[in-house]
């Protein structure tokens, strides 16, 4: 399973990777035999002074610390992101990373569940602010899933592995606060979410109008484009369109 990781992301000799939660050493192993320069963040002192031991006199560096509180401008830039992440903060971590700009690829372990978010379209249960800001961010791609049996000890939950190609532009604070205002209430309408949020009621009719939705609608049935049209007229930020919805070709492909 290891490898596929390493393969996805196209990890190649002298590539620096930086892994989070390397565990008992198994993906690092794998990035290692790859020829990859690799950065391991691991909270747990035990497991941290195990991997010492274990990539003594290797081109491992062990990072004792939380993942959470790493500061990921310290990452050579075009650097690749491979990483099995622990359910609980996993996308949080792998949000940080990505919205960081410091990685040229991005290939992560998750929970189906939250594969399910990063991938999903309009119109889907699944699809919200993190569908958006994702996509905003980078190229998502699910590459396949992976069953509970396939770990020790096996988790209760399926697992995917996502690839993302970052787009090249930075995140947006207040565009990205602006979707988060606009799931607020899934069951509401996106005009009185956004009510909700200070925005003025003839505005947002207006700013609807002018794109073609229908008053009414929620925001799990508007697409990014509008998203962004609807953002720009509301708030007057120059947020530039979506770039080109492929970003750089990673050198191997995992699928």
């Amino acid at each position: 399973m290891f490898f596929r990781l390493v393969e996805a992301a196209g990890v190649g000799p002298g590539e620096m990777v930086v892994e989070v939660g390397p565990g008992l050493g198994g993906l690092t192993e794998s990035l290692v035999e790859a020829g990859a320069r690799v950065q391991a963040i691991e909270k747990d002192r035990a497991l941290w002074a195990y991997l010492k031991e274990r990539f003594a006199g290797r081109p491992v560096e062990l990072i004792e610390g939380d993942a959470l509180r790493f500061d990921w401008a310290s990452v050579p830039e075009g650097s690749l992101f491979v990483a099995n992440l622990p359910y609980n903060v996993g996308t949080r971590i792998l949000m940080d990373a990505l919205a960081s700009g410091r990685f040229a690829r991005l290939v992560a372990m998750l929970q189906r569940e939250v594969a399910d978010r990063l991938v999903a379209r309009p119109g889907s249960k699944d699809y919200g602010p993190l569908s958006l800001k994702a996509q905003h961010l980078a190229g998502v791609e699910r590459l396949f899933d992976v069953a509970p049996g396939s770990f020790f000890p096996p988790p209760k939950v399926t697992s995917s592995m996502v690839r993302l190609i970052p787009r090249g532009v930075p995140p947006d604070p207040g565009y990205f606060r602006f979707l988060d205002q606009a799931f607020a209430q899934r069951r509401k309408t996106l005009r009185k979410n956004l009510e909700a949020a200070g925005y003025d009621r003839a505005a947002i009719e207006n700013a609807l109008k002018a794109l073609g939705l229908d008053p009414r609608v929620r925001a799990e049935a508007v697409g990014p484009e509008a998203f962004r049209a609807l953002y720009r007229l509301l708030s007057g930020s120059a947020l530039p369109p979506e770039p080109p919805a492929e970003g750089p070709a990673p050198k191997a492909d995992g699928g």
